[in-house]
């Protein structure tokens, strides 16, 4: 093994399926959806549902919609081509003053698999590991499960290295920057002036969030907080959360359902940006981009625009090197 007197830190997002056939995508969703933290259901119960159902059909319809947005230039999801490339931005800006990190990341579903990232830093003498999960707010079913599969990867090592964890930055005043500046630049260049401002979360079960969620309440506090960056133009702002999935009660207003009665009530252009995600992935390139533009002008609207995530941009890059630095005060 290296030089045991590095430190590292490992970038975590949500992960994609390695490929849109169908054994790729029945792998992925088989390994996201039985996960616990995801689906709160009994799992003989559970089980029998995800394989004699969920697993049998979906595989199919979820395959054509990756598809559509796969990144061809670098054959993989743009959720993965964009999380590589911000990994190695920040590597650029951190190392250079600081040559004792070492900065990768990892999928919590898929790969890079976050045990054989955890593996491959110690290989690399880094027996000190910053874990920064890429969601901002909060929520059992995303920044719990990172730390659920980083502990099951420790439970497998003998000499464990030292782990942080950066908190949920739903209200860091430079997440908030980098979103409202990054909101004004997008929304400067448009061809057509928004008479609404969708910002659409990541939907979640109302039953998680009547379990003790924090998630509803850090969306909210985000929306506040973007919306008051964003002066002016905060006055047309709504808050929704998208992504339903099953037949029980998610976060309300829905996203589709509010475009709807936007259009049906006379609103020709909205813009709609997505300040729960790190990275533009299917939830917001087809979910957002195309089925929920299409149920905007399908109602009556004329002008839909799709904010693109913070990204790899060096707004994205300044906000994750504030909060990486701050976290690893007394370890570099």
């Amino acid at each position: 093994m290296a030089d045991q007197n590095k430190t590292g830190v490992l970038l975590v997002n949500l992960g994609s399926p390695a490929g849109t056939d169908y054994r790729s995508m029945r792998r992925y969703l088989k390994e996201f959806l039985w996960d616990p933290r995801v689906v709160e259901i009994p799992r003989p119960v559970w089980w029998l549902i995800l394989n004699g159902i969920i697993l049998n059909t979906r595989p199919q319809k979820s395959g054509p919609k990756y598809e559509g947005i796969w990144d061809r230039e670098n054959d993989c999801a743009p959720l993965i081509s964009i999380t590589r490339k911000s990994t190695e931005k920040l590597a650029t800006r951190l190392e250079r003053d600081h040559p004792n990190l070492v900065i990768d990341y990892a999928m919590r579903y898929g790969e890079p698999a976050i045990a054989g990232q955890i593996d491959a830093l110690m290989e690399k003498g880094c027996m000190r590991i910053l874990v920064m999960p890429l969601y901002p707010q909060y929520s059992a079913s995303t920044t719990a499960s990172v730390m659920d599969a980083v502990g099951d990867a420790l439970k497998k090592i003998r000499h464990q290295p030292q782990i942080r964890t950066t908190p949920p930055y739903y209200e860091d005043p430079a997440y908030i920057n980098a979103l409202a500046t990054s909101l004004k630049r997008e929304l400067a260049g448009l061809d057509f002036t928004p008479d609404a401002i969708i910002a659409s979360f990541h939907g979640l079960p109302k039953l998680f969030a009547r379990r003790g969620d924090p998630y509803p309440r850090h969306c909210e506090q985000t929306f506040r907080l973007l919306k008051e960056a964003m002066g002016e133009e905060g006055y047309k702002m709504q808050m929704t959360y998208q992504s339903r999935f099953g037949k029980a009660e998610w976060l309300r207003p829905y996203t589709d359902k509010t475009l709807e009665k936007l259009a049906s009530d006379g609103v020709r252009s909205v813009a709609v940006v997505t300040p729960g995600f790190a990275a533009d992935c299917l939830e917001t390139l087809e979910e957002i981009s195309i089925e929920n533009a299409e149920v905007f002008k399908n109602a009556g609207g004329k002008n839909f625009r799709a904010i693109p995530c913070l990204n790899d941009s060096d707004d994205a890059i300044e906000m994750m090197e504030k909060l990486v630095l701050r976290e690893l005060q007394g370890w570099k």
